[in-house]
């Protein structure tokens, strides 16, 4: 299993130029694991390209019923009391969006805070940072 933040789940929505390398890692390792907010990122994004013009309603529609069942199918991580204080700690020593901390720390609660043994795949490059800091091996 490994931990997708939201910017590495967009592509496997959407094709972008990292859509194929980042679906060869969903396939070699389907058992996919998120933060309960990557949802609503995700379906931020989709809906921002969509009152951009940049996407039509009905490709939007579609977009959203293909990540339904790909969020459907993950394990979430839920909100605690442990994931937001290990959030405002990751807050103050990363230079990180609140977001991006509260998706680290979902990473951290799942492995329980032994980075090492989970792979986090992030396109984000603060969180990159970050999590590598933290223990976790970094994909792609």
């Amino acid at each position: 299993m490994k931990f997708w933040d939201s910017s590495a789940l967009v592509p496997l929505l959407l094709e972008e130029t990292t859509t194929t390398q980042l679906r060869s890692i969903l396939v070699s390792d389907p058992d996919l694991s998120i933060w309960w907010g990557s949802r609503v990122e995700c379906v931020s994004a989709i809906s921002r390209l969509e009152r951009m013009q940049e996407l039509e309603l009905g490709q939007a529609i579609e977009i959203l019923s293909q990540g339904r069942v790909l969020f459907d199918s993950a394990v979430e991580v839920p909100p605690s009391h442990i994931l937001r204080d290990l959030a405002c700690r990751l807050l103050r020593v990363h230079a990180l969006s609140a977001a991006d901390a509260l998706q680290l720390a979902a990473a951290l609660v799942l492995c329980e805070q032994e980075p090492e043994g989970l792979e986090l795949v992030s396109l984000d490059e603060r969180l990159r940072e970050a999590a590598g800091r933290e223990g976790f091996p970094v994909l792609p």
